[in-house]
């Protein structure tokens, strides 16, 4: 792979745990270096590796920003390679989720602003919680099975909090 590690490319650790704003900053600062306006002026390689650069630091922000794309980047740079779609073996979860569906589609039906919003309360509590048992159990290497069934339901809460988001945006309107 010719493109740098994504922790590399903002000096940082590899780890879950990561100062985002530090994220930020050095995503602003090298954003700023490799604009392509900056190369407007230069032969067409010049213009094209400026693009690609830029979109490779847009794609690195992107997943170190994402705790649960962060989680499984850290899978991959050992050589877990997860499937994106992987089925869950994790019956407790898979009953979670059906619930968790049941009730979204309730809050829909209802169109009931205030049951989504304590509703997004729980998700985000829960999705903070699944961040806290990877960033434990990441540091143990006997773990790696577990770090993959976390970071399973950490994309599944990804995916319900964008549903819920589309909702409250559907019933604003």
């Amino acid at each position: 792979m010719g493109n740098p590690c994504h922790y590399a490319l903002f000096e940082l650790q590899p780890a879950f745990d990561i100062d985002l704003d530090l994220l930020s900053s050095r995503y602003r600062e090298l954003a700023r270096k490799v604009h392509p306006d900056r190369f407007a002026d230069g032969g067409e390689t010049e213009q094209r590796h400026a693009i690609e650069r830029s979109a490779n630091l847009n794609e690195a922000y992107q997943v170190l920003r994402s705790p649960s794309r962060r989680a499984r980047y850290l899978l991959t740079l050992q050589g877990r390679e997860m499937p994106l779609e992987a089925t869950v073996q994790d019956p407790a979860f898979l009953m979670q989720q059906m619930q968790w569906r049941e009730e979204l589609e309730d809050l829909q039906d209802q169109a009931d602003l205030a049951g989504i919003a304590s509703f997004k309360a729980r998700l985000k509590a829960a999705q903070l919680d699944l961040n806290d048992s990877f960033a434990r159990i990441w540091r143990e290497e006997a773990q790696r099975e577990e770090a993959e069934r976390l970071v399973r339901r950490m994309q599944f809460l990804d995916k319900l909090s964008q549903e819920v988001r589309q909702l409250e945006e559907r019933l604003d309107d």
